[in-house]
């Protein structure tokens, strides 16, 4: 199933993000908090960064290593992907260090109205862009002996014969390639230049007109139209790869350090043959905070580069830049399928146009999704619930695309279809309208809402479209004519349908929900009032809802 399709499931992932952002400031930084006086450094980091980081901050943080005024410094730091955060530092001043994924997020957050963090950055740590695919799969298609490409994996996620021709069937009926959000994540949006310079078959930089030609144009969409999972985050994607298997994903692509912290020899770093991207981590110091807290962070820095942080972040995966530490240890091995003489070939940086247009294309270039939303509306569902559920369910069909299709049924003592398969765009106000109006009563038709839902998909499935299924319920099933057993998950996961459940509060059946999600390919969610907003944000990501930066 094709999870990019949904471009409206996308504001969800956002408020999850800054849900991080603001958690996250305690993140590593201890239980007993700073110290006395101590000056303090929060910081953003990418995704991929945290198991270097996390064990990097609490070591700096028990030297009790002073300033110059003899002030301990201290280290907060959370872990947010990069397009993510470019969104929150734009109106957030607290944040004094931070490590994209590259220097050009840097000038993005510049173009969005902060240039504090342009002029003070330096690389920590490196690592390439890769395609993580499980060794098994890789050996299947001639790795290591056998160069594999940007273009060859798109190719075959778009073409289930050919896919069935290199694995014998072994793997199943298709190829599942997932990447990240480009909205989001500083991987993702480099996967999608990394397929532009491929079909230009360049390595220099691109530019936004390389990014309007036919035929790379062609390349992106036919990349895309394989693929079948959207992650909120580097370190999500590596690790719902390693923990769901080969039937969830084949291949993902994202940085070597993550292949390595995660695969543990089961997932392999292939080095496409064409070329990729080096990320670069620069560590940044913001410009507007003050000369103390910048110079703490300037020591805190020099700490990462050092021997010791870079030994480190050797040991987390990523390759060093500071020339006196070698990278030829665990988990550079033969066992990890590490190379460190690849990349041979190193795209040129992007610039923030090309950023921006790559996403645009992104956007025309996935899949329309057709959704069947089912929300619980019994007597449970009172008060709070009902209102958190219309909100959230209000921001997620804002944010879907004008040529997704929806579905909504309001499932009571019966289920009730309220919204049969509308273009979004020729209805978007009417679908919000109609979940605005619902109200709590009755019994709870699980079972029955599961099963229309699967009559609508199975009534309006299209080759051009992904079907996908978000499941509501705050409790069991008491009033349905089917039972949830192998037939119910049949129909329901039928035409390769992705499902969503989302447990709302403690009385929902879990066990259900979690199987019908883990079957549909999808994810299992246990939600409460203040979670439901992020709950469907992190959900929009995975369809390739329209979030994050751009234009």
């Amino acid at each position: 199933m094709n999870w990019q399709n949904f471009r409206g499931l996308g504001l969800l992932v956002v408020l999850l993000s800054v849900t991080g952002l603001a958690c996250g400031l305690l993140d590593n930084a201890g239980t007993e908090g700073p110290p006395r006086g101590a000056v303090v450094v929060n910081g953003v980091a990418n995704t991929a960064l945290q198991p270097w980081l996390e064990t990097a901050v609490s070591t700096f943080n028990a030297s009790s290593t002073e300033d110059t005024n003899g002030d301990p410094i201290y280290v907060q730091m959370q872990y947010v992907e990069s397009g993510a955060a470019v969104g929150q530092l734009v109106g957030d001043e607290t944040a004094v260090l931070w490590l994209p994924d590259d220097p050009v997020w840097t000038n993005i957050l510049a173009d969005q109205g902060s240039n504090r963090f342009q002029s003070n950055c330096v690389s920590v740590a490196q690592s390439p862009l890769v395609i993580a695919m499980w060794r098994d799969v890789a050996e299947s298609l001639g790795w290591p002996g056998l160069p594999i490409g940007w273009l060859d994996i798109g190719s075959l996620a778009a073409d289930p014969a050919a896919w069935n021709y290199y694995s014998g069937g072994a793997y199943g009926e298709t190829f599942r390639l997932g990447h990240t959000h480009p909205g989001l994540s500083g991987s993702g949006a480099s996967t999608l230049l990394a397929i532009v310079q491929a079909a230009e078959a360049q390595t220099e930089a691109v530019t936004s007109d390389d990014i309007q030609k036919p035929i790379v144009q062609a390349s992106v969409g036919a990349f895309e139209g394989g693929v079948s999972w959207f992650s909120n985050s580097t370190a999500a994607l590596g690790s719902a790869m390693a923990e769901r298997g080969v039937s969830y994903l084949g291949a993902g692509i994202m940085y070597e350090s993550t292949v390595l912290q995660v695969g543990n020899g089961d997932i392999v770093p292939v080095y496409p043959l064409e070329g990729t991207f080096m990320s670069t981590h620069p560590a940044c110091i913001s410009q507007t905070a003050d000369s103390a807290t910048q110079a703490a962070a300037a020591v805190f820095r020099d700490y990462l580069l050092g021997d010791e942080g870079q030994q480190t972040a050797v040991a987390a995966g990523f390759r060093p830049v500071n020339s006196t530490i070698a990278a030829d240890t665990a988990p550079f091995d033969a066992v990890s399928g590490a190379d460190l003489t690849q990349p041979t070939t190193v795209f040129g940086a992007p610039s923030v146009e090309t950023v921006y247009a790559v996403q645009a294309l992104w956007q025309s270039a996935r899949k329309d999704v057709n959704l069947v939303m089912l929300l619980d509306t019994s007597g449970s569902m009172e008060g709070d619930k009902i209102i958190g559920m219309r909100l959230a369910a209000e921001q997620f069909v804002q944010q879907m695309g004008d040529d997704d299709y929806i579905s909504v049924i309001d499932f009571h003592t019966q289920p009730d279809v309220v919204v049969y398969h509308e273009r979004v765009g020729d209805k978007r106000e009417e679908v919000i309208a109609i979940i605005q109006r619902m109200v709590d009563g009755g019994d709870t038709a699980l079972y029955d809402a599961i099963a229309t839902g699967a009559q609508i998909i199975d009534q309006t499935t299209l080759p051009q479209t992904t079907n996908a299924m978000v499941v509501l319920t705050d409790g069991q099933d008491t009033n349905s004519s089917r039972n949830f057993d192998s037939g119910l998950i049949a129909d329901a996961t039928a035409h390769d349908t992705t499902v969503f459940t989302i447990a709302y509060g403690n009385d929902a059946e879990e066990s259900t929900l979690q199987a019908l999600a883990t079957q549909g390919n999808g994810n299992f969610f246990l939600g409460d009032e203040a979670s439901i907003a992020a709950i469907y944000d992190e959900m929009s990501a995975a369809f390739g809802g329209s979030v994050g930066v751009g234009r």
